[in-house]
C-alpha cells in the first residue's frame, strides 16, 4: 500500500512503513508529551494507544510496527505520528537563531503526537506540581483499575479509561492510585462531564482563547495545563506551554533577564507564531536534557 511518499508493508503481524523521517522514538516519547510508552531493554517501545498494545521500532527511514495491520496505519498511526506534516520544513522555520538551531539538532526526531483529548485532560491535570516518573506510575495504576485488559507479548496491559469507564466504577479506588490530591481533581471533572458542564466534542471548532477558557473550567486546569492539553492532542499548535521552569529556560536564553508570564506568551507568539508549539518541544527537550533553567 502506498501512500503519499510511504509504502506501507504488512508481513507477521506487523507493518514497516517505508521513507518515513525526522521521527527518533526517543526524541517522540521521552520529550514529555506522553506517559504511556515504554523503552524495552531492545530499543524499542511499547505503548497502549486507544484499545491498541503496540511495538515500535525505527531504523535507517524505517518505522516498523508490531501487532498492527496497514488498516490501522490508515485509521491510527498515520494521524497519531503525525506523519502528514513535513518536519523538515518546520524545523527549518523555526531554527531562526543559534538556540533554536541547537533545539533542533539536539531534538532532530521530535514529532508532536495527536493523542485522545480526554486522556491528555486527564493526564496533565496529573502532571500538576508532579514529575514525569511519577505521572507515567499514576496513569498505569489508574489504567489497571478502571481500564480494559490486554495481552501482548506474554504480558498484561491495559486501556487508558473512557469516561464511562470511570463512571461505572468506584471512584474511591482513585485514592489507590496515589495521585493525591489530584483525586479531588479527577472526581470533579468527571461529576461536570456527567452533568454536561462541559462538552469536549467541539473543542476542535473552538478559538484558541475559548478553547482555553472552556478547559480551565476543570479543577486542576490553569493556562499551562490547558496549553498541554491543546497542544498534544493535537487541536492547537500555536500555544507555548509555560510553567515557572520554561519561564527560566526562556529568560536564560533570551531576555538575560527576569519576565513576566505575558512577556514570554507575546514573545512565543510574536517569533514563532502558529509554530509555537513545536518550537516549545524542541526547546523543552534540548533544555531539560542541557540542563538549561536549572536553579543553581
Amino acid at each position: 500500500m502506498k501512500l503519499k511518499e510511504y509504502c506501507v508493508i504488512e508481513e507477521n503481524d506487523k507493518i514497516i512503513v517505508e521513507n518515513v523521517h525526522d521521527f527518533n522514538p526517543v526524541h517522540i516519547f521521552e520529550c514529555g508529551q506522553c506517559f504511556r510508552w515504554v523503552k524495552q531493554p531492545d530499543g524499542s517501545y511499547i505503548g497502549v494507544v486507544r484499545d491498541r498494545v503496540v511495538k515500535v521500532r525505527y531504523r535507517s527511514g524505517m518505522l516498523e510496527i508490531h501487532n498492527s495491520t496497514s488498516n490501522d496505519f490508515l485509521d491510527i498511526w498515520y494521524d497519531y505520528f503525525d506523519l502528514g506534516r513535513d518536519y523538515s520544513e518546520i524545523k527549518g522555520l523555526i531554527a531562526k537563531d543559534e538556540i533554536m538551531k541547537k533545539a533542533v539538532e539536539f531534538g532532530s526526531g521530535i514529532r508532536l503526537l495527536r493523542q485522545d483529548l480526554w486522556e491528555m485532560i486527564i493526564s496533565f491535570i496529573l502532571s500538576s506540581n508532579n514529575i514525569i516518573p511519577r505521572i507515567i506510575k499514576i496513569i498505569d495504576s489508574i489504567s489497571r483499575t478502571y481500564g480494559k485488559k490486554i495481552d501482548f507479548e506474554g504480558k498484561s496491559y491495559y486501556t487508558f479509561p473512557c469516561i464511562d469507564g470511570f463512571m461505572n466504577s468506584d471512584l474511591e479506588k482513585l485514592e489507590i492510585c496515589r495521585a493525591g490530591y489530584r483525586c479531588k481533581y479527577i472526581v470533579k471533572t468527571l461529576e461536570m462531564m456527567e452533568k454536561t458542564t462541559v462538552k469536549i466534542s467541539n473543542f476542535q471548532e473552538l478559538g484558541l482563547e475559548a478553547a482555553r477558557k472552556k478547559l480551565m473550567e476543570f479543577p486542576g486546569v490553569g493556562p499551562k495545563v490547558a496549553d498541554c492539553i491543546l497542544l498534544f492532542s493535537g487541536i492547537r499548535f500555536d500555544v507555548f506551554p509555560t510553567d515557572v521552569w520554561v519561564k527560566r529556560v526562556v529568560e536564560e536564553l533570551y531576555f538575560g533577564r527576569e519576565v513576566s508570564f505575558k512577556e514570554i506568551q507575546e514573545f512565543a507568539k510574536s517569533y514563532f507564531g502558529p509554530l509555537a508549539g513545536f518550537a516549545q518541544q524542541y526547546l523543552f527537550f534540548y533544555a531539560r536534557e542541557k540542563k538549561i533553567g536549572v536553579k543553581k
